[in-house]
């Protein structure tokens, strides 16, 4: 090398690899520092490509480190040992996020019209349509989350659908968060980042489906921060979902979670007996399954957890059907669930619930039932009549009988009042869980 000795090309290399770590290649260690004359150093490249590629992007990093380096207003040439013909021209390989959003993929059975709404969802399906019907203004952003297989998929779906509806010019981006993740990892090795932001900048709605796995992704959440604050200022839709709420997400910056908190954000639990005994009902429906009552019944019982295994026991129940011409009796519902199910399948009772709450809040029975309305007493008795409405299958009327004869509005009131209270207290929510799941 004429000039430059190897331990001043090291220190151009890792200023170069600190500096600017999104234009780094493998093959740098491959470069031939040549010569430095006349204020001029020469890096030779081995083949054409490498030549083009230093060329357009590394021109003036490599000219900052070569000063750093040598403390010499320098400049610097790429260049190859042989000339050769210049190949013909290849078209550009498509970045993988622009083949996958140029059509976005929606379910057509995920619309609202195939959503079965209930005391668990209802704010969030009521927010959704809001935002089909007025994006960019009802609520943004909107923020939904759950457990697995409570609908915020379907929900995420639905919305846009209705969008695409109401305006079919609208611009929407919809994909999960690890394809958010892919994406931006792609386009900062292939030196895209230009293509990348514009891409998810110039949206319209942007929908992107469990953002908890943007946790400990610091490049990542750095760069969703940015795209966030551009599609919220020019007042473009923005619509996560997640199975926490934004402030139970691990490794969030505040700053992420304070712009989640910004607009409307929506629990969906797990549903209740009459949402569940809907939820079969549509599914066998669509599916062309014809169950009597005490089927339905049966099934709403032993699947409590959520509407995707109520989906997969009725498919269980429609193959075991198909081999008995078709007859769904309630002993071919329990061959098709199968042990594991009828072991679980254990149903609350209201005398199960009072013995739970009583032993909880240390209150006596006779005063859950009689006509006290203090705060130690009414509190505990509506917890009581909250579990009877999410735990059991009996109405409001036969509710309000065990706790003195209440009317069904009363039952109504009580079940309404702990479900805010268990959205807003995360303590309470804990307590309240506890308890449900030493009944289940």
């Amino acid at each position: 090398m004429d000039g430059v000795s190897n331990t001043v090309w090291a220190d151009i290399l890792a200023h170069v690899r600190i500096h600017y770590p999104d234009l780094v290649r493998g093959w740098f260690s491959q470069l031939n520092p040549a010569r430095l004359e006349r204020g001029v150093f020469e890096i030779q490249a081995a083949n054409d490509s490498q030549q083009r590629y230093l060329s357009d992007h590394c021109l003036r990093p490599f000219t900052e480190a070569a000063q750093a380096a040598t403390g010499r207003l320098v400049t610097v040439r790429f260049y190859q040992l042989e000339y050769r013909e210049p190949p013909e021209p290849q078209p550009h390989a498509p970045l993988a996020f622009e083949e996958e959003t140029d059509h976005i993929l929606l379910s057509p059975l995920y619309t609202f019209e195939q959503f079965v709404t209930g005391p668990c969802n209802r704010l969030a399906h009521a927010a959704c349509v809001a935002v089909g019907e007025s994006p960019g203004r009802a609520y943004n952003p909107l923020f939904i989350h759950g457990s697995v297989g409570l609908g915020k998929t379907h929900l995420l779906q639905a919305t846009c659908h209705r969008v695409r509806e109401a305006f079919p010019e609208a611009q929407i981006l919809y994909l999960s968060c690890e394809s958010f993740t892919n994406h931006f990892i792609e386009a900062v090795e292939r030196g895209a980042m230009h293509t990348f932001r514009y891409r998810y900048r110039h949206v319209d709605v942007l929908v992107i489906d469990d953002i908890q796995f943007l946790a400990a992704r610091e490049r990542s959440q750095e760069e969703f921060f940015h795209t966030f604050n551009t599609l919220y200022q020019l007042q473009k839709q923005i619509i996560l979902s997640a199975d926490c709420p934004p402030t139970e997400i691990p490794s969030v910056e505040d700053r992420l979670v304070s712009r989640f908190n910004w607009g409307l954000v929506a629990r969906i639990d797990a549903p209740c007996f009459d949402t569940r005994i809907a939820i079969i009902r549509k599914k066998a429906k669509a599916t062309g399954l014809a169950l009597p009552d005490e089927v339905v019944h049966f099934v709403a019982s032993c699947i409590t957890s959520n509407a995707r295994e109520l989906e997969g026991a009725l498919l269980n129940i429609h193959a075991l059907a198909a081999q008995h011409d078709g007859q769904v009796e309630l002993d071919l519902a329990r061959q098709a669930l199968g042990e594991e199910a009828l072991t679980q399948h254990n149903p609350v009772s209201i005398p199960a619930i009072l013995e739970a709450v009583t032993k909880h809040y240390g209150v006596r029975l006779a005063d859950l039932q009689s006509r006290k309305r203090s705060k130690s007493i009414a509190f505990p008795r509506q917890v009581c009549m909250y579990l009877a409405r999410t735990l059991t299958k009996h109405s409001l009327e036969e509710i309000g009988g065990y706790f003195g004869g209440r009317d069904h509005s009363t039952v109504l009131h009580a079940a309404r009042s702990i479900a805010r209270l268990r959205d807003e207290d995360p303590q309470f929510r804990n307590a309240l869980d506890t308890i449900s799941r030493s009944l289940q």
